[in-house]
């Protein structure tokens, strides 16, 4: 077994543990998304993260927004934040949700002031926030601080027998030594949805869990459209998953052997350490910004035909174990697992590995992705907008 390295990270007021240290310029809307890019030109070392909506959502919708707004700032790998919105109101919701973390938060509303006066005077606040982040120190932390998410994506025959058992591996090893792990994907549970039932703690994680996956069935039936081509993917199918049941083994194989200790609603933390599932989709982007609501620092993510996918928020880790993308995409790969499927390393030796390169990110390595700028970031929608 890898013997645990010292690990540090970034101590946040509430208490919780960041990887990284990034001072966010939060646009509540997509109108928005013009003024916290401009203050992310003038204050270069900050992060802008525009998106596509935010504006007439309303009910289920609307708080789901919220909350992935809010969650993505109160993330432990964000040191502060400055939240801009068209209108006053929904800024005042985003920004006074992100406080209650402790971490300075600065809110800003264009109306009556216009894109260039909200530009000079907030990028007042993200210099002095980004001069303060930068004398915030590392300090040692333990695995039971860290909150790792995972996530795979492009998946193929390599991912359920390879990738994916190295990283449940990991799911294992983390969780014995008291750390936290949410997973998802909740249409990739299909046809082995009860193996998730099984694991679950109690009766109502159980029932919370199977509330949440029947409702995401039930709106994938009620379209009345095959998801062929969909789920599974073109490129899962090219790589061997001829059926979403297939896919749903490799999804399932990599969160490891440990009970599921807690049940989430998208977007939302865990309470507690262990394993967590949270009801997300599959959609690469989508799924790993609502885990970095979710608090995740790091994320696991095992591909088969290579997916390129990057978090502006937290670090995301690339997991192969198929010997051409390795080769043919190893600048997006971080750990080359394919030795597994040639029996030139055993799993356990390749977990221990992927663990070494995970608390080495956790100390601040950056990830294949990151070097890379891909900063993928995108809010979950449920329906039309009013």
């Amino acid at each position: 077994m890898a013997q645990q390295r010292r690990l540090t990270g970034y101590r946040r007021p509430d208490g919780s543990v960041g990887t990284r240290n990034h001072v966010a310029i939060l646009p509540v809307d997509d109108l928005s998304n013009s003024a916290a890019e401009g203050i992310a030109s003038l204050v270069p070392g900050t992060l802008a993260l525009p998106h596509a909506f935010g504006r007439l959502q309303f009910g289920d919708d609307l708080d789901l927004t919220f909350r992935t707004l809010i969650g993505v700032g109160a993330n432990p790998n964000v040191a502060a934040v400055i939240v801009i919105g068209i209108e006053p109101n929904w800024t005042d919701v985003v920004a006074d949700g992100i406080a209650k973390t402790g971490k300075p938060v600065h809110r800003i509303a264009i109306e009556g002031r216009g894109d260039l006066r909200v530009i000079e005077s907030a990028s007042r606040y993200a210099k002095k926030f980004l001069q303060d982040a930068s004398e915030i120190t590392r300090e040692q932390v333990d695995r039971s601080d860290i909150v790792l998410s995972m996530k795979d994506g492009e998946s193929d025959t390599t991912t359920g027998l390879g990738s994916c058992r190295v990283t449940a591996h990991l799911v294992d090893r983390w969780v014995e030594s008291g750390g936290t792990m949410i997973f998802g994907e909740t249409s990739e549970l299909t046809g082995g949805e009860h193996l998730i039932a099984e694991r679950c703690v109690s009766d109502e994680v159980r029932k919370r869990f199977q509330g949440f996956y029947d409702d995401y069935v039930e709106m994938i039936e009620q379209t009345g459209a095959n998801l062929l081509g969909s789920q599974p993917t073109q490129g899962n199918i090219a790589g061997g998953l001829s059926t979403i049941e297939e896919k749903a083994m490799g999804n399932i194989v990599k969160t490891g052997s440990v009970p599921i200790m807690g049940a989430l609603a998208p977007a939302e933390a865990p309470t507690g350490p262990g394993l967590h599932f949270m009801d997300t989709s599959s959609a690469a982007a989508e799924c790993v910004t609502l885990m970095a609501a979710g608090r995740g620092v790091v994320n696991l993510f095992p591909t088969g035909q290579g997916n390129v996918i990057g978090n502006p928020v937290q670090p995301v880790v690339k997991i192969s174990a198929n010997p051409k993308t390795t080769s043919a995409m190893s600048d997006h790969i971080d750990v080359d697992c394919s030795d597994v499927l040639t029996q030139e390393s055993t799993v356990e030796q390749a977990g221990d590995a992927l663990i070494d390169l995970v608390e080495r990110t956790i100390n601040g390595r950056v990830t294949a992705s990151e070097a890379l700028n891909h900063r993928e970031f995108t809010l979950t929608k449920l329906y039309r907008s009013a």
